[in-house]
């Protein structure tokens, strides 16, 4: 290792300068618009719900997400107004980000199944915060970043050819970390990637470091880590949210909980008894999640 490798900063600004050209999506204006309101003094739901109203797409996105199981609303939202004042501020902007960063790569083809793959993941990562009352760890938050976990992918599958086999690749590996496979092909990856957008996007500091972090088994695992435990809880809710899709669905394959599970485990507090009957009580919920 030289002496850049063994500094953090050196290696962070190589990262940034790498992908300064990869196509990060710039915080959409509607987006800055809404956060901008949401972030003064007294925000103007009236003025919010304007903002949201002139996208028809994201109003109804909205709406529909609002009346989704998962936040057991008892009546059904049919305005965005309602919308806004059922979910809260934040809650609401999370959802809107999420909305939009499904519409943000129209060139990017055939991505409807990492997009199905991340909804239902975010919204088991959602039921199980609740389920298993992780100390400190909103649902909202762990369904946010059950979306957001991997938004670096379709930025780099729209920039470099070959991301799709490296992609492959990474999903097969049993030894290498995830990024480690992308950074053999690649001048990133997609953690890095991820963060940024998640950064310019207004997203929580804990959730950005834990898209940057979540295929880092040392940052997750060891008792020294700088990484915030909230992040740390966010990376473990998403990494076993994914493994019971797989284990219960053979969906979203990977090697990563084979990699990341006892550490995710430890974290959450988890044992083998209690992962048996976590599969069964999650079973319909990961079969549902659309």
């Amino acid at each position: 290792m030289n002496a850049q490798d063994s500094n953090p900063s050196a290696v962070d600004n190589l990262f940034e300068r790498s992908i300064i050209d990869v196509g990060i999506p710039p915080c959409p204006v509607i987006l800055d618009r809404f956060m901008a309101e949401t972030n003064k003094d007294e925000p103007d739901y009236t003025r919010l719900a304007s903002i949201i109203g002139t996208d028809v797409g994201l109003a109804a996105g909205l709406i529909k997400t609002a009346n989704s199981p998962f936040f057991g609303l008892r009546q059904r939202v049919r305005s965005v107004n309602e919308a806004l004042a059922i979910l809260g501020l934040k809650t609401a902007s999370r959802a809107v980000a999420g909305i939009i960063l499904r519409n943000s790569f129209p060139n990017v083809v055939n991505l409807e199944r990492f997009w199905d793959a991340s909804a239902r993941i975010a919204h088991l990562s959602g039921w199980l915060a609740q389920y298993l009352k992780i100390r400190g760890l909103r649902a909202e938050d762990a369904y946010t970043f059950g979306l957001f976990r991997d938004c670096g992918i379709p930025v780099l599958l729209g920039r470099f050819p070959n991301y799709a086999a490296v992609l492959d690749e990474a999903n097969r590996d049993a030894v290498r970390s995830f990024t480690e496979v992308e950074e053999a092909a690649m001048p990133t990856n997609h953690a890095m990637v991820g963060c940024i957008l998640a950064q310019s996007w207004w997203l929580p500091e804990e959730i950005c470091l834990a898209i940057r972090n979540h295929h880092d088994r040392d940052a997750i695992e060891s008792a020294n880590s700088a990484l915030p435990m909230l992040s740390r809880r966010l990376i473990a809710t998403s990494q076993l949210a994914e493994h019971i899709v797989q284990q219960q669905l053979g969906l979203s394959l990977t090697q990563e909980w084979p990699k990341l599970g006892a550490a995710c485990l430890q974290i959450l507090d988890i044992g083998e008894a209690q992962l048996e009957t976590l599969y069964v009580d999650a079973a319909p919920v990961a079969a549902a999640a659309e």
